[in-house]
């Protein structure tokens, strides 16, 4: 049975370390402040320490890092120069060149790096890149992202650095391949520095198209998912209740010239219905001996060059 250690015991490494419990696969966890840390070892019977080194000395199989972002490229760093494998929570790091570094010891050491991406294992999106690659809806077109709520609202960060990075690496995802550019704009409303709406269009090879629309400044909570094909289209809004996904088996023929409508009635595609981050954590463990192809590193450093770029444009506009 491979072991686990969590590094960070906040409202995110919490989540690990509870799913990595009921998976049989903590080992540990490393959290610096004790009186947080006692907390988690008398709900979780695992071996706890306040420091890094510490944990280090007891050979874990693998090192999940929940801890803030700002302390994520420091920690990874450690770890993978040691020639351990890590799962980085979501962003890998706060700037390309940080993360294109990592990505670079984890190849020198042979170590694993993953990052907490964790739609990227939500079955519906695995569901969903099932389906495009199968031509169920023909050629992709067009993907679109709504991430829209009520808070919370970041003061350190923008709403798109805040919300955008799971859109970003679904699209990637789904595309297979990185935006080959990026256009992006914003509003600030709440505080003078910090933009509460964004909106990004990427556009892919093969003239594929996406946009993300990322609020924290929105009256109800939507997170809608659109892809649109050649042949159909597909439609996943994970905050509704049902969570269904919907095929519309609707695209527009020539005929003589004359755009066309074809419509078919609607179908729901079913799909397992499992936990997120139980499946990412469970593809982690699997593959700690065998390479990590989903949600690597790479893919991380994309997503982070993504941010870097949108980020800059938003500042060019301001």
């Amino acid at each position: 049975m491979k072991s686990i250690c969590v590094i960070g015991g906040g409202k995110w490494g919490q989540n690990h370390i509870r799913t990595l419990f009921q998976m049989g696969n903590l080992g540990g966890i490393v959290e610096s402040n004790p009186s947080r840390l006692k907390e988690l070892l008398e709900q979780y019977p695992v071996e706890g320490f306040t420091t890094l080194d510490n944990a280090l000395k007891k050979g874990f199989d693998g090192y999940t890092i929940a801890a803030p972002a700002p302390l994520h490229y420091n920690i990874a760093k450690e770890l993978l120069s040691k020639g351990q494998n890590v799962l980085v929570e979501k962003p890998l790091t706060l700037s390309s060149e940080e993360s294109f570094e990592l990505v670079e010891i984890a190849e020198k050491n042979n170590s694993r790096l993953m990052v907490g991406h964790v739609l990227l294992f939500h079955p519906a999106i695995r569901k969903i890149k099932e389906l495009i690659e199968s031509g169920k809806i023909g050629k992709l077109n067009y993907i679109y992202s709504n991430r829209l709520n009520l808070g919370t609202v970041r003061t350190e960060e923008n709403v798109f650095w805040s919300l955008a990075p799971h859109d970003v690496s679904i699209l990637d995802y789904f595309v297979g391949k990185p935006a080959l550019s990026i256009q992006a704009s914003g509003q600030k409303f709440l505080q003078p520095s910090v933009y509460d709406s964004t909106l990004a269009q990427l556009t892919y090879p093969d003239n594929i198209h996406g946009h993300i629309f990322a609020s924290w400044l929105h009256p109800f909570k939507e997170h809608r998912l659109v892809v649109v094909g050649s042949k159909g289209m597909l439609s996943f809004e994970d905050s509704s209740i049902d969570k269904n996904i919907v095929f519309y088996n609707k695209h527009v023929d020539f005929e003589n010239g004359i755009p066309v409508i074809k419509t078919d009635p609607d179908e729901i595609i079913p799909y397992d219905k499992k936990m997120p981050l139980t499946e990412e954590l469970t593809y982690f463990v699997d593959n700690l001996d065998k390479k990590i192809e989903v949600a690597d590193g790479k893919s991380g450093y994309e997503v982070v060059k993504v941010l870097e770029v949108v980020q800059k444009l938003l500042d060019k506009s301001n």
